[in-house]
């Protein structure tokens, strides 16, 4: 199948070694602003929204797993995109896999779905206001792809998404907005993210 590429830093989740893991970005900030790392971290904003969708994926697995616990919380990873360098907030949230995991790979996969870092919280009420908000269909953008290989998963979000159609190509990017936003830096911070990363 041909019909997208994407590009996504964001793993969603990732069955290894009895466990299953959850890796959410929410907090961006250009690298080369003085003190970035410090003043991505410490904006009240985006720890509130970080928080938000921690504790909302942490939730997702406790229902679909029955354990969970965030073992890393608000740590950078470093992002090269095509013209500059990002820093992105991240966390790290885990469950142990029941035995028979196996057989119970899908349910936990979509009892997690829509990612909880697209969709917004709460989940139920979010996912109605974008169905009322958007005119069109997403298709697989934010979507979920993986790579399973018998005994392990690798999942990520489908976001900074190329999709051909019938009269060409198209690039859908986006960004989780809330009350606090300001659009001027959400809009940025999109342009910021719209990357191919090929040298």
């Amino acid at each position: 199948m041909d019909q997208f590429v994407f590009f996504s830093p964001e793993c969603f989740v990732r069955f290894c070694n009895g466990r299953v893991s959850s890796f959410p970005m929410k907090g961006t900030i250009d690298a080369s602003v003085r003190n970035a790392a410090e003043v991505i971290l410490s904006d009240d904003k985006e720890h509130a929204e970080h928080l938000t969708i921690v504790d909302l994926i942490r939730n997702d697995l406790s229902k679909s797993v029955g354990n969970s616990r965030v073992d890393r919380f608000r740590y950078i990873d470093k992002i090269k995109t095509s013209n500059k360098n990002l820093l992105q907030v991240s966390s790290e949230i885990s469950a142990t896999l029941p035995d028979d995991y196996f057989e119970k790979l899908g349910s936990i996969i979509f009892a997690m779905l829509p990612a909880g870092s697209v969709s917004g919280a709460p989940k139920d009420r979010t996912l109605e206001i974008i169905r009322n908000a958007e005119t069109g269909k997403r298709g697989y953008y934010t979507g979920v792809t993986g790579v399973f290989d018998g005994e392990n998963l690798e999942s990520s979000v489908n976001i900074r998404f190329i999709e051909r159609n019938g009269s060409g190509y198209l690039f859908r990017s986006g960004g989780g907005i809330t009350i606090y936003s300001k659009c001027e830096n959400e809009y940025m911070e999109m342009l910021d993210k719209i990357y191919v990363p090929i040298d």
